[in-house]
């Protein structure tokens, strides 16, 4: 392993929450990736009941533990772990995200070579070389339509009907976007104090969207580079929550991420989330009506989403609120 050098360039923060063996394969993975790069790693620990915490500091002695009492999200999490971050940049990266070979040696070099870009993205791809959705467009009524419906997933080279993954461009070109995915990122230390730190309101989903957005609200450029590649394993769930099965856990992931919806909709474009609300809510109305006569468990499935729907739209005052942490 190599030594983790005194003034680093680059502050790689990783959250940890029950993912020790993957965890510990990540670290693994970004010492023996960073080769020659002057590097600090800082692990924030949301309260991990496996021995996550423990396993790093028995086994990475030079990297930075954070240990916190309880689950702060992850958007808590990395805030938490922020203050301590020294190099000119700082990376997010997921604890099941392993960089690929040049990867975080050229998202620092093209972060020196344009100042004006404040957060760039990978691409990320699955164990088996998969496509992710990695250069991606901010939430709005038009692109949550597409997706709800299936046309984005239909359609996906259709440069109307791909519009929220972006699925009709070609991904093997750099460009601007509005925003990327939080499971790898690069971010310009002085335009993280500048902008702010993420919004804590978020405990999971939409938290780098507000931020990529508070970026570009500020003037500063958010870019995907196709050269830097990085393996996710945690992938995408799927968005038109056709093949959804609510057991407990998937329930309680689904509330959270209406909760998050609703709170970035409010935030950013105020009295518009009762239309996303809406639009939300009646389309599992009428997907419920159509499958009553032919598809009982998807019948019941859009019924509970309606109940979900009204459930985060309550928790949360109409996006007004951010339930106490930890949701």
């Amino acid at each position: 392993m190599n030594a983790i050098q005194a003034q680093p360039v680059v502050s790689v923060v990783i959250v940890s929450f029950n993912t020790k063996d993957l965890l510990r394969d990540c670290l693994l993975s970004l010492f023996r990736e960073s080769a020659g790069i002057a590097m600090e790693v800082i692990c924030a620990d949301n309260a991990s009941r496996d021995g996550s915490a423990d396993m790093v500091a028995a086994e990475f002695p030079d990297v930075r533990l954070i240990r916190s009492e309880t689950n702060l999200g992850f958007a808590g999490a990395n805030n938490l772990a922020f203050p301590h971050a020294t190099g000119r940049y700082v990376v997010l990266l997921n604890s099941d995200a392993f960089l690929q070979s040049g990867a975080l040696q050229r998202a620092i070099e093209y972060m020196e070579a344009e100042a004006d870009i404040g957060i760039g993205g990978a691409r990320l791809i699955g164990r088996d070389g998969s496509w992710q959705p990695s250069a991606r467009l901010f939430p709005s009524l038009l692109n949550d339509f597409l997706t709800l419906s299936g046309l984005s997933a239909k359609f996906p080279k259709s440069r109307a009907f791909g519009r929220p993954d972006r699925t009709w461009a070609d991904d093997n070109q750099a460009c601007d976007v509005d925003w990327v995915p939080g499971a790898f990122s690069i971010l310009r230390r002085e335009a993280l104090e500048r902008v702010g730190y993420f919004d804590e309101n978020f405990f999971l989903y939409y938290e780098e969207v507000d931020l990529c957005k508070r970026f570009k609200n500020a003037g500063y450029r958010v870019r995907y580079w196709p050269d830097v590649v990085v393996v996710h394993l945690g992938g995408e769930s799927s968005k038109t929550l056709k093949s959804m099965t609510f057991s407990e856990s998937g329930s309680q992931l689904t509330l959270w991420r209406m909760r998050s919806a609703f709170l970035y909709y409010r935030k950013h474009h105020g009295g518009v989330v009762w239309l996303a609300k809406e639009l939300e809510r009646i389309w599992h109305w009428f997907r419920a009506l159509k499958n009553r006569s032919g598809d009982a468990a998807k019948t019941r499935e859009s019924q509970r989403l309606q109940e979900l729907i009204e459930q985060a739209w309550k928790e949360t005052a109409g996006g007004k609120l951010s339930p106490a942490r930890p949701w």
